[in-house]
């Protein structure tokens, strides 16, 4: 049996788009694709016609590559509640506190700051930041040695 890919699917608010082209800038990956709920290729996936064009320019899939692994997103569905994301959290590690630091400062702009970043046990720098699109950020950087 072959080991699968395990990619993290977010979910947005009408924002997607949004928040894909600052991860796209702040983590560097690179936007691999990103297409609209007009754009779909099945009729049951688009829109219905006459939609407004929020509903019609809502984000359906999205794909940020990050080195070997990826971070996919959308918006809600048309006429979908969006209860936030919860429960989760992406973790990025630096090899230095300084790429930690500048990471962990732009996602926490218009954001929130849950755990400033500070030593640990398990790293030079910690910290844990709930970006302003709701996305939770884990923070690690400078890895210690463990054992």
């Amino acid at each position: 049996m072959s080991t699968p890919t395990l990619d993290p699917y977010l979910n947005f608010d009408g924002n997607c788009a949004a928040a894909m082209r600052f991860y796209e800038k702040t983590l560097g990956g690179t936007l691999e694709m990103m297409m609209k709920f007009s754009e779909s290729p099945d009729p049951a996936m688009a829109p219905p016609p006459g939609s407004p064009a929020e509903v019609a320019d809502r984000i359906l899939h999205a794909s940020l590559l990050l080195g070997q692994q990826r971070i996919l997103a959308s918006d809600t569905m048309p006429g979908q509640p969006y209860e936030g994301q919860k429960g989760v959290a992406l973790t990025l590690g630096y090899e230095t506190v300084d790429e930690a630091r500048k990471v962990f400062d732009t996602l926490a702009t218009g954001g929130r700051v849950d755990m400033p970043l500070a030593e640990t046990f398990w790293a030079k720098t910690f910290g844990a930041v709930v970006d302003r699109f709701g996305t939770c950020w884990l923070i690690n950087g400078g890895p210690k040695q463990m054992g």
